[in-house]
């Protein structure tokens, strides 16, 4: 055997050995967060299914279900509902967007991590030293994102099945939101190659996902916009409509957008230098030293254009809910049938404007949590990246430094409250509904104890557990509002609806704040700071 054939031999073994190493190191990063999401996504839809008959019953006849389809702000808001009358349709209904974001956001913030994140830190130096290059360490962690989506999608069917769903509403049902995950998994892929850091790439996925679901919303609230429903990832989802219409069409756009995206990704895996995006500072321009001064400055610098496009983002969909108040309070003010389905679904009260937004106000505190807590997770991976070096080699504390990145997130979430207020009373002015500037910005400060609860968290897990910043800061916000969606859909113990911080909000402007319970959110979230501040003061720097 001569010495190239010898070689051939010896390299497919090492390669493949290699490889498959490399895809268990891509499972052991992303196992745990998929074992959550796994979770939530099959159990929620369960139950939900399993409590149909209890929590709604036979009471919706087909007239009232012709004027839900037909109301602009119930399809805006909740989606286009969709055999409502079956235990199957109800659930998608009620559960599909919510998991859709929920996958895709974990789909997205998983990418970034294991890709851009590792890359960065120069934990994928060796890796990329070896046989496998870019493209195909990139690939096989694409590989494991996809397999946990659609092991994901395959189990959510089954158990819609063992519930008593049709199998081929549930087949869908489980195969969009698997294909919804693929696309934020590819989209997330694409902008780590595009950008050099994990926070830039992240916020250009978020930006893209927030896109295809203010989409979807106008899509299905304005019926000449309706094409915008084509649009990824959100859209196509409710067009499949699992148990009514059973369309595979729109499946194919998702399965295209994540090929072609994929597809993207991985071609330029291989056409930049390792650790830098495709996109790079100008050479040569002059330096910005604007808000570099004092620690504090920079620390408001930092957050300035993450804050500018979250604001734009939680500003347009709060517009839409001012507009919407009055079509969607007198459609419940003469079908009490849903305005008892909404309050049973954690949204009580629709049928005011001032019980409209009090409900809905409520959401704002998972965009707002989830803000706070990725920027704590960027503070972590600037610090993971060595980016902060220099900060830490100097006179400057450790324990100045995370105090002025948690003042600035504060701050920041506090005007994202305000800018949420004042486009809900935009908005609802144009519309003449009944709702004041300071009744709107007394509704969206009263979630704001929530968001500083994810804060709190996301301080206290920087200390302890850095790597799981953004997972752990947005269980009070995001894992709390699904806590409380799964309560009050399925009838659960008052005291499961108790855990969760959204069951001690007020709901203002309709009523008075809950002060006691906002003290003791408050009080908690700084002691979390605390806490979270003394463990950052006393590990290792990139621990």
């Amino acid at each position: 055997m001569t010495a190239t054939a010898l070689a051939a031999t010896g390299h497919r073994p090492a390669q493949a050995g290699a490889g498959r190493a490399i895809t268990r190191l891509a499972v052991r990063q992303v196992r745990r967060g998929a074992a959550v999401v796994f979770a939530v996504t099959v159990g929620m839809s369960t139950l939900v299914a399993t409590t149909y008959t209890r929590t709604v019953g036979d009471g919706l006849d087909a007239a009232a279900l012709a004027a839900l389809a037909r109301n602009p702000a119930v399809r805006t808001l909740f989606g286009e509902p969709a055999a409502l009358d079956t235990a199957g349709g109800f659930t998608v209904w009620r559960t599909g967007t919510v998991l859709a974001v929920v996958l895709s956001v974990w789909g997205l913030l998983a990418t970034t991590r294991v890709t851009r994140g590792e890359e960065a830190a120069g934990r994928w130096d060796l890796l990329l030293a070896g046989r496998s290059g870019p493209a195909a360490v990139l690939g096989r962690h694409l590989a494991v994102l996809a397999t946990v989506a659609a092991l994901t999608g395959i189990a959510l069917a089954a158990a819609l099945v063992a519930a008593g769903t049709p199998a081929r509403g549930a087949a869908l049902h489980g195969a969009g939101l698997a294909l919804v995950t693929t696309v934020a998994v590819a989209a997330a892929a694409l902008a780590a190659q595009v950008f050099p850091t994990r926070a830039a790439a992240t916020g250009a996925t978020l930006a893209f996902l927030g896109v295809g679901l203010l989409a979807r919303m106008v899509g299905d609230g304005v019926t000449p916009l309706g094409w915008l429903r084509w649009l990824p990832p959100y859209g196509p989802l409710a067009l499949t409509r699992p148990y009514h219409a059973d369309r595979v069409s729109p499946l194919i756009v998702l399965v295209l957008t994540t090929v072609v995206l994929g597809a993207g990704a991985l071609a330029l895996a291989g056409r930049r230098d390792v650790r830098d995006g495709l996109v790079a500072p100008a050479a040569g321009r002059p330096p910005r030293l604007r808000l570099l001064r004092s620690v504090e400055s920079f620390a408001v610098r930092r957050t300035l254009r993450p804050l500018a496009g979250w604001s734009a983002g939680v500003g347009a969909y709060f517009l839409l809910i001012g507009a919407l108040a009055v079509s969607l309070t007198e459609f419940l003010a003469d079908n009490a049938r849903f305005a008892d389905l909404a309050a049973q679904a954690g949204f009580a009260g629709l049928g005011t404007v001032h019980g409209y937004v009090a409900s809905l106000f409520a959401l704002l505190a998972v965009p707002v949590g989830a803000f706070t807590a990725v920027r704590l997770a960027a503070f972590a991976a600037a610090e993971t990246d060595g980016r902060l070096t220099l900060l830490h080699a100097g006179t400057l504390s450790r324990a100045r430094l995370l105090a002025a990145e948690v003042a600035t997130t504060a701050v920041g979430a506090a005007v994202l409250a305000t800018v949420a207020g004042a486009a809900t009373w935009l908005g609802a002015a144009v519309v003449d509904a009944d709702l004041s500037l300071p009744a709107a910005l007394a509704g969206t400060w009263n979630v704001l104890p929530v968001a500083l609860l994810s804060l709190g968290v996301a301080v206290l897990a920087l200390g302890r557990a850095p790597r799981g910043v953004a997972a752990l800061g947005m269980l009070p916000s995001a894992g709390g509002f699904l806590l409380t969606v799964v309560a009050d859909s399925t009838g659960a113990p008052a005291w499961v609806s108790r855990l969760s911080p959204y069951a001690h909000l007020a709901d203002v402007p309709q009523t008075a704040p809950n002060w006691p319970a906002t003290l003791v959110m408050v009080v908690l979230s700084g002691t979390a700071v605390a806490v979270g501040i003394a463990g950052y003061r006393r590990r290792d720097v990139r621990a």
